[in-house]
């Protein structure tokens, strides 16, 4: 090969010398320009250019097909291949042209073929059917011309080389096509995976957003998206509407302002300055008024975050108006409740006082030579003190200390019961009327509690009606509900007995509504009333495990509701024995036991008098070393419920009884005996003297309990 990158290497092929010798005359010893040469190759191969002025060819000859191969093959391996081959078409005795042509295509297909033949042997159709139609073969007639000899040697020496320049050209092409179709694959797979990730993140955000509608729509708290820059309603979800009371239409586009929430300018100004500024408004009480007209009670947020449409707020109203009256109601109930701890503890301590008074006025009353002056000085103390302890009575019914003897009861019945007292407390400007849808109203209750709730219920309506008017009492069964319980938040779901008294006075404000239930409150003029009637009703109900409910305003009358549990129990409550009199039983030993010191100076000089010896105790641990001091001797323990020291009156008796267990035991106390939780039974007279009591009370529930012990000995003695 040349550096012009045209082959000229001719390789021939014949079992003839002589022929050799004429290509290589022809091809290399003539291979000098000859225009008419030029001009058929310009001609041939579309080139106007003349070629070199010296151009020759590189001839190698061989004589059988079996050396031809040898030397392409060889020339191959050296890398400098041969673009031609005459090949002789009959080259006996070794492989024959058609053969010969066949081994060389086959370790060279590139090399160019011209069959130098006398159409003899072969014809042409022969050739193509062994060869195949091929453009890489000519035929050059015998004997042949020098001139077509050299015209083939250059056309298809350069036929090699263009061949080889395009096959080069069409190889780069198709590794650039390679390349390029390897990155378009690349670009393809990215795009693909790129076309997947969107759509991946479409259907995500599909679903986000349908996630985040059906949350926005089933939020519980009305919502709102607003608009920064004028506070219009973009979107609002069901809760909102329905707590407007409006439709999509009437909220949706208009301001926040005037569809949903009530505000003064001044608080909208500045709400919209702080939501321009991107602050939040968090936890503002304000009303709204829905469609209807209603006031109610809310909490909003505002809080501001960013749309692809640009900023906008996020508006959650929230109705508190049912929180607030529960807050209202159990603040109130926690009142009453401090209260009513207060007032049992004044009752406690008022019951030991009045236990004094009570004690030493009795006792000298019975005194047989007491002037008429100081027996009447006395009988006005005591007097007192009755009226006194009757109020502490009331104490301790509001604060749900007091002492009952619960039974089955028919609410029907007791209220019958006591209609003729009712009516006889009222005026005959006022007319009173009984209702009663059942005769089967049976609860579980005090008798003498239940009557003492209907005659202040009654008291109370009497005062709101100065002018006369009617009176209404009525007892039902009612099916309370969670709608009722949602209204009342002391209300239970269930059937109550309901009994109500209502009137048709003057009703009662708000402020005072609150109130009624407190102990001394009253609105009657001073001297009118004690403030004590509906506080003994409260505690009362609270002791039935019931509640009242209050429906009073100014002119339209009051109404109370109250609810006790419906019980089908038959159970009939054995009632306490009567107090048996009994003689004064002397020379016995009492312990004494009382931490306040006056009622325990009272209590020992009373049992002394009656010719009782008494040793006496400030508290429990102090009685307790008595007891081991004198075990032997002591007859009963009369003790107090409630002591400092750390040890109750109920706690100081089970210790004793673990050593003599026949020991008679009373309990005495300014409190009500259900206050403490215990399983023991206790019965006024019998075991249990409460306060305040007369000197006479002590003396009879001391003997009686001796007597007792006495009569039980005897009998298992016998």
């Amino acid at each position: 090969m040349t550096n012009s990158g045209i082959n000229n290497r001719i390789l021939i092929i014949d079992d003839n010398p002589a022929i050799h010798e004429d290509f290589r005359k022809i091809l290399v010893a003539a291979g000098g320009g000859d225009s008419g040469i030029d001009d058929l190759l310009g001609a041939v191969l579309g080139k106007s250019e003349k070629r070199p002025a010296q151009i020759t060819f590189e001839l190698d000859s061989t004589y059988q097909g079996i050396e031809g191969l040898a030397k392409v093959e060889e020339a191959l391996a050296e890398g400098r291949p041969y673009a031609l081959a005459f090949v002789d078409i009959r080259m006996p005795p070794g492989w024959d042209g058609v053969e010969t042509i066949t081994r060389l295509w086959a370790c060279d297909p590139a090399l160019q073929i011209i069959i130098c033949t006398a159409y003899s042997d072969y014809s042409w159709q022969e050739i193509v059917d062994k060869l195949g139609n091929s453009d890489r073969l000519v035929i050059l007639k015998k004997p042949f011309d020098n001139i077509e000899v050299l015209q083939l040697a250059h056309a298809m020496t350069k036929k090699w080389s263009v061949t080889r320049q395009a096959a080069a050209k069409f190889e780069e092409l198709d590794r650039l096509v390679r390349e390029r179709t390897n990155e378009l694959q690349v670009l393809n797979r990215d795009l693909a995976q790129e076309i997947s990730e969107r759509e991946q993140m479409e259907v995500a955000l599909r679903v986000s957003e349908e996630r985040l509608a059906r949350a926005f729509d089933a939020c519980p708290l009305p919502t709102a998206i607003l608009q920064v820059s004028d506070q219009r309603v973009v979107q609002a979800n069901p809760a909102l509407l329905s707590a407007m009371e409006r439709t999509s239409e009437e909220v949706v586009g208009r301001s926040f302002w005037e569809t949903c929430l009530e505000a003064p300018e001044e608080f909208r100004q500045t709400t919209a300055a702080r939501l321009h500024r991107g602050e939040a408004l968090r936890r503002h009480e304000c009303e709204f008024h829905p469609k209807s007209g209603d006031r109610r009670r809310g909490m909003l947020w505002m809080e501001p975050f960013a749309l692809a449409a640009g900023p906008h707020v996020l508006a959650i109203l929230q109705d508190v108006t049912d929180q607030s009256v529960l807050e209202l109601q159990m603040r109130q109930a926690q009142k009453m409740e401090a209260v009513g701890h207060l007032a049992a503890g004044v009752a406690h301590d008022f019951n030991n006082l009045l236990t004094v008074i009570h004690g030493h006025s009795s006792m000298r009353l019975r005194s047989t030579n007491l002037d008429r002056k100081m027996a009447d000085s006395l009988a006005a103390v005591q007097q007192a003190a009755e009226r006194a302890s009757d109020l502490t009575r009331q104490l301790l019914a509001f604060s749900r200390k007091q002492v009952m003897e619960k039974g089955p009861l028919c609410l029907a019945a007791v209220v019958t019961n006591i209609s003729a007292m009712l009516t006889r407390l009222i005026p005959e400007s006022i007319h009173l009327h009984f209702t009663h849808t059942s005769s089967r109203l049976s609860i579980f209750g005090d008798r003498c509690n239940i009557e003492q709730v209907l005659l202040n219920l009654v008291v109370n309506s009497r005062d709101a009606l100065p002018k006369g008017g009617d009176i209404f009492v009525s007892t039902e069964i009612a099916e309370i509900n969670a709608t009722h319980k949602r209204r009342s938040p002391e209300a239970r779901v269930g059937r109550f007995v309901c009994l109500q008294v209502r009137d048709n006075g003057k009703g009662m404000e708000e402020i005072v509504l609150r109130r009624i239930f407190e102990p001394f409150f009253t609105t009657k003029e001073t001297g009118q009333g004690t403030g004590m009637g509906l506080a003994t009703v409260h505690g009362i109900v609270k002791q039935h495990d019931g509640w009242i409910e209050v429906e009073s305003a100014p002119g339209a009358g009051t109404t109370f509701r109250i609810y006790f549990p419906l019980t089908d129990s038959t159970i009939e409550v054995t009632p306490a024995p009567l107090p048996v009199a009994t003689k004064p039983v002397t020379g016995r030993t009492i312990l004494l036991v009382e931490d306040d010191g006056d009622v325990r100076t009272l209590a020992k000089h009373v049992l002394e008098e009656a010719s009782l010896r008494v040793i006496e105790a400030p508290d429990g641990p102090a009685a307790l070393v008595l007891w081991q001091e004198h075990r032997g001797e002591i007859d009963l323990l009369l003790t107090d419920m409630v002591m400092p020291g750390g040890m109750s009156g109920a706690d100081l008796a089970d210790r004793i009884r673990r050593d003599q267990p026949d020991l008679p035991v009373i309990f005495s106390s300014g409190y009500s005996v259900t206050l403490f939780s215990d399983d023991r039974q206790f019965r006024k007279d019998v075991n249990y003297l409460p306060k305040p009591y007369l000197s006479y009370e002590l003396v009879s529930i001391v003997s009686s309990a001796l007597a007792a012990r006495d009569t039980s000995s005897r009998a298992s003695a016998a």
